[in-house]
């Protein structure tokens, strides 16, 4: 009866948020596309008279040297430019702090962010301390970056988080490795680049991965109780691009086209889930991450089926819909047929991207307390169509085990 009431009240939360999503602007970045898109943004950069950025990456794209055509185009255009690639996965406030200081230190007019959703995200909140001048546990939740962060161009080199159009960026405690969001439109990048010719290189692995965070996010969007019209095409859009580019791009990551559809699948999820926003695959996999340093996409494509099973029941239909436009439906198949071979198909990917099906660093007793975070996180933020309580949440943790 307890667990009935909170239920109404996070339903009541969610609606709010709803409506919300429907009155607060949610702006766009400019954007490029295409193999050379990264150049025509530096180009961009130059027009707006720019003339000394901060490019915020990590060490690993600059000793591949996927940097070098953007500082040479930077150099052309005659703006200055100092690196920070001192970014880590799971970004944490000190890798914040260390760019604001050579931010500021260095004189920078605005900030350039080349990488994963990692350098993007501290970027984004390094350009939000820039101007606020707050700590980041003031500026986390929404809608607490009161003045417009410093200006923010983004040139995403995965196929992932969408964090280039989001509204959100999430830095970890260093302390408490508890993941720390920011939620505020004024974090999008002014502009942004989908350059397929610099994710040419990107092992197959991390493909794979990231291909699956942004399936993710077009399967929560799609299946969340704040769904709306807009949403749902962008959510069917990304997921059609996955579905049909994803395998190639893992198997030959030179094929350019695969690479640029899926760079645009990508930004249409994140489209998508800015507005309808996630569920509890990102609540367990973000406790995931925080406890044992799991890659976010690797976390996002084990949880997922464990989810769309438990919620199946609830989401027959808006599944099928999904299995439909993934080239799944062959006949007169019922919807909860169809919903079970779409679940089935994404359990087949995880075996043809040898992903696994359980976590091997998860230990039993850890999961109460990654059960109890992650349902904080889920039931204050994601409008998940099917609630858990803890003892359930616990139970279903435990079939991550290996």
């Amino acid at each position: 009866m307890l667990f009935s009431l909170q239920v109404k009240g996070y339903q009541g939360l969610m609606s709010a948020m709803k409506l919300a999503a429907k009155v607060v602007p949610m702006p766009k970045p400019t954007l490029f596309t295409g193999v050379d898109s990264s150049l025509e943004l530096c180009d961009a950069i130059a027009q707006m008279g720019t003339k000394k950025v901060m490019i915020v990456t990590d060490a690993v794209l600059v000793k591949l040297g996927v940097l070098d055509k953007i500082q040479e185009r930077l150099t052309e255009n005659g703006i200055q430019f100092v690196i920070y690639d001192g970014v880590l996965p799971d970004p944490t406030y000190d890798q914040v702090e260390t760019g604001l200081g050579i931010y500021k230190t260095t004189k920078c007019e605005a900030i350039l962010a080349v990488g994963g959703g990692s350098p993007i995200d501290a970027a984004k909140v390094i350009a939000a301390r820039a101007t606020n001048n707050r700590s980041i546990k003031k500026l986390s939740g929404m809608f607490k970056v009161w003045t417009a962060p410093a200006p923010l161009f983004a040139i995403p080199t995965t196929a992932g988080t969408g964090s280039e159009v989001t509204i959100a960026a999430v830095v970890s405690d260093p302390v408490t490795h508890q993941k720390t969001p920011l939620i505020d439109p004024k974090l999008v990048p002014m502009v942004a680049a989908l350059d397929a010719g610099l994710m040419t290189g990107l092992p197959a692995h991390v493909t794979s991965a990231t291909g699956m965070d942004a399936l993710t996010h077009a399967v929560e969007a799609y299946i969340s109780m704040n769904a709306s019209a807009d949403t749902d095409g962008y959510a069917i859009a990304a997921t059609r691009l996955i579905m049909e580019n994803l395998s190639t791009a893992v198997k030959k990551g030179g094929d350019l086209k695969a690479r640029q559809n899926m760079a645009l699948a990508s930004y249409y999820a994140g489209l998508a889930f800015t507005k309808a926003s996630l569920g509890y695959v990102h609540a367990i996999s973000h406790n995931f991450g925080a406890k044992y340093s799991t890659p976010h996409g690797l976390g996002n494509a084990i949880v997922l089926p464990y989810v769309l099973d438990y919620s199946k029941e609830e989401i027959n239909d808006r599944l099928a819909e999904l299995a439909e436009v993934s080239g799944l439906k062959t006949g007169s198949e019922t919807n909860s047929e169809l919903a079970q071979k779409f679940i089935d198909k994404i359990r087949a990917m995880l075996k043809e991207f040898k992903i696994p099906e359980k976590l091997d660093a998860l230990k039993e007793e850890d999961i109460p307390e990654i059960a109890k975070l992650a349902l904080k996180e889920a039931h204050y933020n994601y409008p998940v169509p099917k609630y858990m309580d803890q003892e359930i949440c616990e139970k279903f943790i435990q079939q991550m085990l290996a």
